[in-house]
């Protein structure tokens, strides 16, 4: 009888490994998700810009006794759910000249202030502050719950899928 004394791997051994090892990497890749991962992180990143711009509109209302988009008191056509971006010129440029927000605000938030709605009166000063999630989980969460100019929704808000009409708001 012929008895193998090598301590080496057969090439069988080595292929069972690799398989078991590539079916364990395939797994892990489909448990992490990793564009699910950055469309989170990006989700992250617009509900900070979300609060930050929501508080300097309430700071500046603090300072002012009139909204950012207003020209004084009695002069002011309130937004109807417009986005951050077409407030960029006044409101949040307003908002800058008062120091409650960074001068470097708009390339800080790059383009997430096109995915972000803001809706306001200035006599009674409200504001919401919205955007639609792109991550599930995001999508699911319990503040996502209103529509796009953030009255709460009726459709059964929050749904868990990005692509319904579920938007989470500051208020």
């Amino acid at each position: 009888i012929y008895m193998r004394k090598s301590k080496a791997f057969t090439l069988i051994e080595l292929l069972i490994v690799i398989a078991l090892l590539g079916a364990l990497a395939v797994g892990l890749l489909a448990a992490l998700d990793p564009f699910e991962q950055l469309k989170k992180g990006t989700d992250t990143g617009t509900r900070n810009t979300v609060s930050e711009l929501h508080g300097a509109i309430i700071r500046y209302y603090a300072i002012k006794n009139y909204m950012p988009w207003c020209s004084d008191a009695q002069n002011c056509n309130d937004p109807n759910t417009v986005t951050a971006a077409s407030l960029e010129n006044t409101a949040i440029a307003n908002i800058i000249q008062t120091g409650e927000l960074k001068t470097d605000f708009v390339q800080l938030a790059g383009g997430q202030l096109g995915n972000i709605y803001v809706t306001g009166t200035n006599d009674p000063p409200v504001v919401a502050v919205c955007y639609k999630p792109v991550s599930k989980s995001f999508a699911s969460n319990p503040n996502t719950k209103y529509n796009q100019d953030g009255t709460l929704s009726t459709n059964g808000c929050p749904t868990g899928n990005p692509a319904d009409n579920c938007y989470y708001c500051v208020k």
